[in-house]
């Protein structure tokens, strides 16, 4: 065994499925203005970052966080107004509970289904967990990408394929949209697994189907605190009936949130409104970058309901470069999905980082 090299070895232990993957690449940021990977660009009110130092100085980290979370998901519960009889599960980011939902619904010949484009970890997890995945095309208007729901198209394909896992982001990551309610109400309807609707960008959304969990018994609604302010505590939560939830719950790790992930998030959500004030005005800023955007010729702009917005520029890897070598770093999706050829995505940051992007812009064009 020692006569072979590690990479024979592993190249002969490891699934397929794990070898033809490639691993997420998250570039170096270093030196640039960071406007791709929506976060949000403002800090916690120097009062709140006080209160919350003194709170992690007296933190217990030598001993074991709470294993349920108890009362982070208390406060929890109240910030989003969940309904009695629904329930919560934490996990170390979205990321995580999408592998759980995965790892519960792989029956053998399962299959798991999406829109495309969409965020790339639906596909990827299914893919490393050796799930099959279908991919349903969002719709397109005169040979141009809009973007939108196919809803004849997926409600064919859930007929087709059964599937036992839907994943939907509502708004859409990367393209920003927010599908039709109506259209997702059918698509909920006709699924005879779960549907799960990724609210990974609600405070930047109008609508959000936490409201309507108990109308759909195979619904769950999942999201992130990253986009509002927390992408360094990597918290994220399932929220739906407690008997899906409790399923769930015997696949999760122990300790899976941190002792001080609950904490920090606790004083954080104790003071959700600061956070919610903060996505206002990442709203207002979206707004001002978009019509700046569009007052561009060489670009197509796409509206967006979360922090960030999708455009598209001829030779948009050149202009990606562009940006960088001027110090902005924002999202190049040209070369992944054939319907975002030549699309770039670029966070809503502050004020003056948006300016400086549209500076810089300007100068690669």
């Amino acid at each position: 065994m020692n006569s072979i090299s590690a990479s024979k070895f592993a190249g002969e232990l490891v699934r397929q499925e794990v070898l033809d993957l490639h691993a997420y690449h998250v570039p170096d940021s270093s030196g640039c203005i960071k406007l791709d990977a929506m976060e949000n660009p403002y800090q916690i009110p120097t009062e709140l970052r006080g209160e919350i130092a003194e709170a992690v100085a007296a933190a217990a980290i030598n001993r074991y966080p709470d294993p349920g979370a108890i009362s982070l998901k208390e406060k929890i519960r109240n910030a989003i107004g969940l309904h009695e009889g629904m329930d919560l599960l934490l996990g170390n980011g979205s990321d995580e509970l999408i592998q759980l939902l995965v790892l519960a619904l792989n029956k053998p010949g399962a299959t798991m289904l999406s829109v495309e484009p969409s965020f790339v970890m639906y596909k990827m997890i299914a893919s490393y967990t050796g799930m099959r995945y279908a991919g349903v095309p969002l719709a397109s208007n005169s040979g141009a990408a809009d973007f939108s729901l196919d809803l004849p198209a997926m409600l064919a394909s859930i007929q087709r394929e059964q599937p036992a896992l839907i994943f939907l982001a509502y708004p859409n990551n990367p393209t920003g949209n927010l599908f039709s309610s109506e259209a997702v109400a059918q698509i909920i309807a006709a699924t005879p697994g779960l549907v799960v609707l990724d609210e990974a960008y609600y405070a930047f959304a109008s609508d959000s189907f936490v409201p309507h969990l108990k109308r759909y018994a195979n619904l769950l609604v999942m999201r992130t605190f990253s986009k509002l302010g927390m992408a360094g505590l990597r918290l994220g939560f399932l929220a739906g009936s407690a008997e899906w939830l409790r399923e769930l719950e015997k696949l999760r790790l122990p300790y899976n949130v941190g002792v001080l992930t609950q904490l920090v998030a606790g004083k954080l959500l104790a003071h959700h409104e600061v956070l919610l004030q903060q996505a206002e005005r990442i709203k207002r800023d979206r707004a001002k970058l978009y019509q700046q955007l569009t007052g561009i010729s060489a670009l197509d702009v796409y509206s967006s309901e979360a922090n960030f917005l999708l455009f598209r520029v001829a030779k948009a890897t050149e202009i990606f470069n562009g940006l960088k070598q001027r110090g902005v770093l924002i999202k190049n999706l040209d070369g992944g999905h054939p319907m975002l050829k030549d699309c770039l995505r670029v966070t809503v940051g502050t004020p003056e980082e948006n300016e400086q992007f549209i500076s810089a812009l300007k100068e690669c064009l």
